[in-house]
């Protein structure tokens, strides 16, 4: 059995590395338990708004920003803020050094069962090793066999396919990003009227580079990939457009309306593992990053009292992780995906359109889960009483 420590924190990948970061930040005793090593490489690619970088002062953890920020519904859009996308090397760095710093190490192996006791838990991996600490978080992502949550939820899950390389002529125009484009002139009438519809969510990346996904907003069952990837590949050539380079292939599949987890267990996550990826626009990084001080804060605050047992300790973090409010949102962002899943393309088109009309402010803070309850309820008073009557009934429905 390994030394007890303060907080063991399950998983290697980003939510893992910011909230053990987090935690030593505060003079915390952090222990890692991952089936790898968390210098390896992530495999996919995260964007970020810009403007949720400006104001944490880590805009220079970005490869690249795009002022060109386009949609297309079929008709283009032009979005006012610009959008970026993370240097994941660098970003994982950034946690990992201070990590490593703080002395923090990583045992490999995968947590298959925990046990917890009036000061603390023992967690079992696979190997039959065990690790107690006074405090757990998985961060593992959503298939955590630990986390307790309600599973009456059908769980929709957003499905995308996606090439970074070169291509025979470019898929998008020079320096832009392109955040969403329904065109599907692609397809045939019969596939827009009774398949999944999807869209392209492509950029720029420079020197010839270009990185291209066809993505589905989510569905219960998800897209398949072969689907996703002949859609890619049907749109780029109707624009005599055909992979040349193929550098990376690009598979995405997480729930966007997991259910809450348990928030009287003893047990903490963070990240997808607590159901933090943003219902409606599937963003998960910003959240990660607003969200482990305060977390952090309520984990150090209850293991400086050395009498206080760890099911309180954890009650409270559960609190500061998730408040009522953000509840509260998550519920009305979870309705607002329900109702979207049974839209069609041209539904869908016509609600986006009135989305991206809302104030700039309004809907950027909606996508990035800025809005307090009351402004949330308003943004959406709004889309219902602006949007054609259509959308409207089928919100209503």
């Amino acid at each position: 059995m390994q030394s007890p420590v303060d907080v063991l924190v399950i998983g290697a990948g980003p939510a893992a590395l910011c909230i053990a970061a987090a935690l030593v930040e505060r003079g915390l005793q952090v222990q890692g338990l991952a089936p790898h090593h968390p210098a390896e490489p992530w495999p996919n690619t995260f964007g970020i708004w810009g403007p949720e970088l400006d104001e944490l002062n880590l805009q220079d953890l970005l490869k690249h920003r795009w002022s060109n920020c386009n949609s297309y519904f079929p008709d283009i859009i032009k979005h006012q803020f610009n959008y970026g996308l993370f240097n994941k090397d660098a970003l994982q760095k950034y946690w990992l050094d201070q990590c490593l710093e703080a002395g923090v190490q990583w045992q490999l192996g995968s947590a298959v069962m925990v046990e917890h006791y009036v000061k603390g838990s023992i967690v079992i991996s696979a190997e039959a090793e065990c690790f107690t600490a006074r405090i757990v978080i998985d961060a593992s992502g959503h298939k955590s066999p630990l986390v307790q949550r309600r599973q009456e939820t059908v769980v929709a899950s957003q499905a995308a396919y996606g090439i970074v390389g070169r291509f025979s002529a470019a898929p998008v125009l020079p320096d832009q990003f392109v955040l969403m484009d329904y065109r599907s002139d692609h397809l045939s009438a019969a596939e827009v009227d009774n398949e999944p519809a999807t869209f392209l969510y492509a950029m720029d990346l420079g020197a010839d580079l270009f990185f291209v996904e066809e993505t589905s907003l989510a569905l219960a069952p998800a897209v398949p990939y072969e689907l996703l990837k002949e859609r890619l590949l049907r749109r780029l050539a109707k624009r005599n457009v055909e992979p040349v380079d193929v550098i990376h292939e690009e598979f995405c599949l997480f729930p966007m309306n997991l259910p809450l987890p348990n928030l009287q267990q003893q047990i903490l996550a963070f990240g997808s593992a607590a159901s933090m990826v943003h219902p409606a626009s599937g963003y998960l990084i910003g959240a990660l990053l607003r969200r482990a001080p305060s977390f952090a804060d309520a984990i150090a605050a209850g293991i400086a009292d050395p009498e206080l047992a760890a099911a309180v300790i954890a009650k409270s973090a559960w609190r500061v992780l998730w408040p009522f409010e953000l509840r509260a949102k998550r519920a009305i962002y979870c309705f607002g995906l329900n109702k979207l899943m049974r839209f069609k393309q041209e539904k869908l088109q016509q609600f986006f359109v009135s989305f991206f009309a809302l104030p700039p402010q309004q809907w950027l803070g909606f996508l990035t889960n800025q809005l307090t309850f009351l402004q949330l309820l308003a943004a959406m008073l709004r889309l219902f009483i602006s949007s054609p009557f259509g959308v409207r009934w089928g919100l209503l429905l």
